[in-house]
């Protein structure tokens, strides 16, 4: 056995006994996830982000896996999409979790066709859990044909919870990339509209968390793989920031709390809350 995999299993060992997350055990119509953002990369930091993961699904354990874009840099061939996603997250797959991917400026369309990250061979596409309906949205090409789409899947979910998770952020401190405006102008009435509770982003090398914006949180998580340090810069919208390391974040949804943690590459969390499902004031 792999030096790596007996330092994983000692991990799963403690893990189990030391509980330090969102709740101790999941109630029935409890939605868990983890969310990781630009992390195709291949490289040591990814492989040890994917190590924590691990180790935190002994005390969270998710069903499934939220990405961001930017899933495979570099190469898309057979071996690329082996060594920067099915070796770094193997274990993962093995114990049943879901990939769910968005498309990112880094990516090939074509990855909508990769059997692991369960597009089913689509750019934009929905899926449902429990309480919440998730929205995966393709931010690189914001045609026509998808707002369209947008429009109609929002306005016919009735599900208690609306998450939408795609590449780009409408809302950034990013120093290197910042808030994409045009994508807001075309997103935010609609999210607005149709009261979307939850945004998830990347793009931006770093971990933010928004102050609401109009009713809604928005959160980056661009840094599983990928670091920009000291690429925050102050814009009054950052509620928390993280960009030391590397991280990915553990969610859980239950009735009308939504439970978070950001965590680094070291294990540390950098930050977490418990959030209404309506920021204070909205209703």
């Amino acid at each position: 056995m792999s030096l790596r995999l007996v330092s994983l299993a000692l991990a799963l060992v403690v893990a189990a006994v030391r509980w330090g997350g969102a709740g101790q055990a999941p109630a029935s119509n409890s939605v868990r996830f983890a969310v990781i953002g630009d992390n195709g990369t291949g490289a040591r930091p990814q492989y040890e982000v994917a190590d924590q993961m691990v180790r935190a699904r002994a005390r969270f354990p998710f069903d499934f896996v939220l990405m961001l874009g930017d899933n495979i840099y570099g190469g898309k061939s057979a071996q690329d999409f082996r060594l920067k996603f099915e070796e770094p997250y193997r274990a993962l797959l093995a114990g049943g979790v879901r990939f769910y991917a968005s498309l990112g400026n880094h990516d090939n369309p074509n990855e909508r066709l990769y059997r692991l990250f369960n597009m089913d061979g689509k750019r934009f596409y929905t899926f449902t859990r429990s309480s919440v309906r998730f929205f995966a949205l393709d931010s690189t090409y914001m045609s026509r044909e998808q707002l369209g789409w947008l429009e109609r899947e929002l306005s016919s979910a009735d599900e208690r919870w609306k998450i939408c998770f795609f590449h780009h952020p409408m809302y950034s401190s990013g120093a290197r990339h910042g808030s994409d405006i045009e994508l807001r102008q075309v997103l935010e009435p609609l999210f607005v509209r149709h009261h979307v509770n939850v945004v998830f982003a990347g793009h931006d090398h770093i971990y933010e968390r928004i102050n609401p914006q109009q009713g809604i949180y928005y959160f980056i998580s661009g840094a599983a793989g990928q670091l920009r340090s000291e690429n925050v810069r102050p814009t009054g919208l950052t509620a928390k920031a993280f960009m030391r390391d590397r991280h990915f974040m553990l969610v859980e949804v239950e009735a009308d709390q939504l439970r978070f943690e950001a965590v680094s590459r070291t294990g540390e969390v950098v930050d977490s809350g418990i959030l209404p499902r309506h920021p204070k004031g909205i209703e």
